[in-house]
């Protein structure tokens, strides 16, 4: 919770942006990585994401969602990437992209809440640990001051915990002249925390630059934006960024082709933004959960189990699906219904930030994601 005086900084700082930094941070940054989380809420489909098209199950299954995939080339052998997703396709042929199918975190009931809280926190359970997996990441980061945000109006779960974290969104409120900020500045000097912050907000109000946007909305420009803040001295090495809309209970076909356009266009903007810093860049694609294999009555889907998640970037060893698959048949299915997963997220996420941040990957899992019993999986990352 933000206290009187962190809240009468932030409402000083909106204008075209807003902060919300609950602890000191320091810039510069020692290391040359990038990392960016990007969390699907509401459960995107795995199943459309990466549709097994060769298993004989699918086409019945899916019905008129089916249709999507006509004329499209086969990935891993089995799999056809949704057509929507025309940058990551391009990345997945120049081997800077790969999937991992049938994948889950340990969770295996269907809350939003519960299986955001599994994912973010790296909790067995929900609820089980109070900060999140991205911020115990810093600790284990051999460079100092490494610098994280989160591209939104507050700090997501996954970003919260001991390390220094802030949190950054362009905002409609009308800014404060230049007179008033150094005025503030002035005040908060002599103050060890405030000051700091202070000093950090308008720095990272500098590095976004004049965007003219007033919110998250455009993907394509929130993508060029987060490539602005992690590119240059004092840029973030970690980054979040929540991709809401992905509940689909009804008219998926459609609902799902816009929010893969969306996060492509982010993609594809973030990727040319970041010119030579994505060679050591990786980016994560996940969400809390997968949804129903068959289609509900509205050409929807329900809340299920296995997804699939996408890691890219300049750093990553693609051109493959990793992927043990279940099969599509009812008695392969999960609890009749879902997709089965085989893959562990966790050991996925893991072994992926291990091996692009030099650690390592047992320390990383038991750190990041205890309480569980799975390997981190490694050979994602080019060496």
């Amino acid at each position: 919770m933000l206290s009187r005086r962190n809240f009468v900084l932030s409402s000083i700082l909106a204008g075209s942006a807003s902060l919300a930094l609950p602890r000191l941070a320091v810039a510069q940054t020692a290391t040359s990585k990038r990392l960016l989380f990007i969390l699907q809420r509401g459960a995107a489909d795995g199943l459309a994401t990466l549709a097994p098209v060769a298993d004989p199950q699918f086409n019945a299954l899916r019905g008129a969602l089916a249709e999507d995939y006509d004329g499209v080339g086969l990935s891993g052998g089995l799999f056809a990437l949704h057509p929507s997703y025309e940058n990551v396709g391009a990345l997945y042929s120049q081997k800077q992209a790969l999937f991992v199918q049938a994948v889950a975190s340990s969770y295996r009931e269907r809350s939003h809440f519960e299986g955001q809280n599994v994912i973010e926190s790296g909790g067995a359970t929900a609820y089980s640990v109070r900060d999140g997996w991205l911020n115990r990441l810093l600790g284990l980061i051999p460079e100092q001051d490494i610098r994280a945000l989160a591209l939104s109006p507050s700090i997501p779960l996954a970003m919260q915990g001991a390390q220094s974290m802030s949190s950054y969104a362009p905002t409609a409120l009308p800014g404060a002249d230049k007179d008033l900020m150094a005025r503030v500045g002035r005040i908060y000097e002599s103050d060890p925390e405030l000051g700091a912050l202070f000093a950090e907000a308008q720095k990272t109000r500098a590095m976004a630059g004049d965007t003219q946007m007033r919110n998250l909305r455009d993907a394509e420009k929130v993508g060029g934006l987060a490539a602005s803040l992690m590119i240059g001295a004092g840029a973030a090495s970690v980054m979040m960024i929540e991709s809401n809309g992905w509940d689909s209970h009804a008219g998926q076909r459609g609902q799902f082709s816009r929010q893969a356009r969306q996060l492509d266009a982010l993609l594809g903007a973030y990727q040319q933004s970041m010119a030579a810093e994505w060679n050591d860049t990786l980016v994560i694609v996940a969400t809390e959960f997968g949804r129903t294999v068959k289609l509900n009555g509205t050409n929807g889907s329900d809340h299920g189990t296995g997804s699939a998640a996408m890691l890219l970037g300049g750093a990553v060893a693609g051109g493959k699906v990793i992927a043990d698959w279940p099969g599509l048949r009812q008695n392969d299915l999960f609890e009749g219904r879902d997709l089965n997963p085989t893959n562990a997220l966790e050991a996925v996420l893991a072994g992926a930030v291990a091996g692009h941040f030099g650690l390592d990957p047992e320390l990383a899992m038991r750190t990041l994601f205890p309480a569980r019993s799975a390997s981190p999986v490694e050979g994602l990352i080019r060496t």
